[in-house]
């Protein structure tokens, strides 16, 4: 069973959690920008929430499967449509073989994740399928998907699943201006009062030189103390570094793994989602401090969440044939 590309949209990637440590070596974590969604997408049709995934980002691809899967969609509205039937985010839908997965553009957010029962069955690259396109390795060949590529599919696990319309309650409304909360630090003493209070009190533009590697702001000029340059250090995923234009930058999936400009925050896990769905040119955003308390019960929650769409599995949609309701296109039960 292979899904095969019919057009590579703007920027189309296999995706999975990243390949994590490797940074020692100076190999980047990359994978999914938003991970929540790829992992609610894996959840939605019994994957693994790790599993390979196809990153799509504003203007998706057109694809068509050789036999009939269950695929889920969770994160950016972009429009899909399957043979002239808008889908939605966050659900669940049978893809019949040879019909035709298109997308019409950004409605709400900027990337889409798309799971397939079973999983991308592509080659481990330092223990991740995950593509980091600066490096030209990992997913298929290194590179973003275009017309003519074929892409194998593995063969579903055959767990049982929740239906296709649990995931309701995940479904998230990406604004234009997302408050984005942060931690502050590491080197939040290099910057004056002044410079701290215009970082939290100011909003941003998000800059279309935005990209996998970090997310670039434009606005009011942050003020540091003596300098913008610290002694090389390693650099987390929302990592807000503050180089010597006063401008942020936040650090996001494709991160280099050192840096030596002085970071005013970190932004924390369960917000990371919300900068990865800003569509550059068009989004503008503002910080809120947290304490880490804050920060930890919020991620526990967005775990938790997870947690409860993965446990219950009430149908085995592997069983169930389209026409008994339980996966048809538009997720009717």
């Amino acid at each position: 069973m292979v899904l095969e590309v019919l057009e590579g949209g703007l920027l189309t990637t296999v995706q999975d959690l990243g390949r994590h440590g490797y940074e020692g070596y100076g190999v980047p974590v990359a994978g999914a920008m938003d991970a929540f969604a790829l992992q609610a997408a894996n959840a939605l049709v019994g994957n693994d929430l790790g599993e390979a995934g196809l990153e799509l980002t504003v203007i998706g691809p057109r694809l068509r499967a050789t036999e009939g899967c269950l695929l889920g969609l969770a994160g950016a509205d972009l429009g899909c449509v399957l043979d002239g039937q808008p889908l939605a985010p966050w659900r669940s839908y049978w893809l019949p073989a040879g019909a035709t997965l298109s997308f019409g553009g950004p409605r709400s957010g900027c990337r889409t994740y798309l799971a397939v029962a079973g999983g991308v069955d592509l080659p481990l690259v330092l223990g991740s399928r995950s593509t980091y396109l600066r490096g030209g390795f990992g997913g298929y060949k290194g590179r973003a998907l275009r017309a003519g590529d074929v892409l194998a599919l593995s063969a579903p696990a055959g767990r049982r699943l929740a239906s296709p319309s649990a995931a309701r309650f995940l479904a998230l409304t990406y604004g234009d201006e997302p408050v984005v909360r942060v931690l502050l630090g590491p080197q939040a003493d290099r910057f004056t009062a002044a410079g701290m209070a215009t970082f939290l009190d100011s909003t941003y533009e998000v800059s279309g030189d935005s990209d996998r590697m970090g997310s670039r702001l434009k606005g009011p000029r942050i003020e540091h103390t003596r300098g913008p340059d610290v002694i090389s250090d390693g650099i987390a995923l929302g990592s807000v570094q503050v180089p010597g234009d006063g401008q942020p930058i936040v650090m996001l999936a494709d991160r280099q793994t050192t840096g030596g400009y002085t970071k005013i925050a970190t932004v924390i896990d369960a917000d990371i989602q919300l900068l990865a769905q800003c569509l550059p040119g068009a989004s503008r955003v503002r910080f809120q401090a947290v304490d880490l308390d804050e920060a930890v019960r919020l991620r526990g929650a967005q775990a938790a969440q997870l947690t409860l769409l993965a446990g219950p599995r009430a149908y085995n949609l592997y069983d169930v044939a389209p026409a008994d309701g339980e996966c048809l296109p538009g997720g009717q039960e």
